[in-house]
């Protein structure tokens, strides 16, 4: 493949030449803040985190969307990249709760992080916030609308796998929001509870209800296991705390993993010593149920009894 040369910050990095400036960054050691950017993920350079000053252009470009070009020199964080950015996250942090010590996504957030990194902080005002909306109708998921970035990962990663599509945005400007089909609660709605969007999520407007309150990101240890309800083999991660496994979750869906439902219950009750109760969902409402009926093995457990009885 035909590669290229460019100029990052002042360090020379080669890569192919269909890379974005951004994953060549991210080859040559620099982090660009991005929080709509996956690369898993259909492009639509819709934060304007990620700009970049390119030697040669009048105004900034997206290093999500703009491919390398050789001798191109890019600047990652000028004074005016820098200045954006801060006005960025201020808006952002403008309508967003100012609850991050008591937030799940804590030490994983990436809006936090760059705040931090950018020394941006709440701040009171009398502007308008969004509804404090939170769906608590899914066993599964938690879906926190005031937290919403409107970043779209969700959308996008929902709409990869043919036939769900239940995620989309809704509303105009300031009213826009991120909605499961007509505007129902998860429960209600055609969600399968695969987790992919809590997985692509930066912030904490999708979260995994089965982990909440169970452990913060710093407190755990991981350990990465493969799901072994399927061949796609979808990627998970084990997290235990004082030596006990007490939770799952999934990895990122790349390589056209689809992530489901039945994955991670499998992967949870074979890892998770004490899991708790599975649910399944039965004309738009979620029950409880046992394992067996979760797992989809009813008939397969009376045939092993029988196959015990006849040896």
């Amino acid at each position: 493949m035909e590669k290229v040369t460019l100029t990052i910050d002042g360090k020379k990095v080669t890569v192919p030449k269909d890379y974005y400036i951004i994953q060549a960054a991210k080859k040559a050691g620099i982090d660009i803040p991005a929080l709509c950017y996956d690369p898993n993920l259909e492009i639509v350079s819709a934060c304007r985190m990620c700009l970049v000053e390119i030697e040669g252009k009048s105004k900034l470009e997206t290093s999500c969307s703009t491919k390398v070009k050789e001798g191109m020199v890019v600047y990652t964080e000028t004074e005016k990249v820098v200045k954006l950015r801060k006005e960025i996250l201020q808006l952002l942090l403008d309508n967003h709760p100012n609850d991050c010590l008591t937030c799940q996504k804590a030490g994983e957030c990436l809006l936090q992080e760059y705040a931090y990194r950018y020394d941006v902080k709440f701040r009171e005002h009398d502007g308008a916030r969004k509804l404090n909306y939170v769906d608590t109708s899914s066993p599964y998921i938690l879906k926190d609308d005031s937290k919403c970035i409107l970043c779209g990962k969700c959308v996008r990663t929902c709409a990869q796998i043919q036939g769900r599509e239940v995620l989309s945005f809704a509303g105009r400007g300031f009213n826009t929001r991120i909605v499961a089909n007509a505007d129902f609660s998860l429960e209600e709605s055609t969600c399968v509870s695969c987790n992919r969007c809590v997985v692509v999520c930066p912030v904490g407007a999708l979260i995994d209800r089965r982990l909440l309150g169970k452990t913060r990101t710093w407190e755990s240890n991981v350990k990465g296991v493969k799901c072994k309800a399927c061949d796609y083999g979808c990627n998970f991660e084990v997290l235990s705390k004082n030596g006990k496994n007490i939770a799952v979750r999934a990895k990122a869906p790349s390589e056209g993993r689809p992530l489901c439902l039945k994955g991670r219950l499998t992967t949870e009750l074979i890892y998770v010593e004490e899991p708790e109760n599975p649910y399944k969902k039965e004309n738009g409402k979620f029950i409880e149920t046992s394992w067996k009926e979760a797992l989809e093995l009813d008939g397969i457990f009376e045939k092993l009894l029988e196959d015990e009885k006849s040896k």
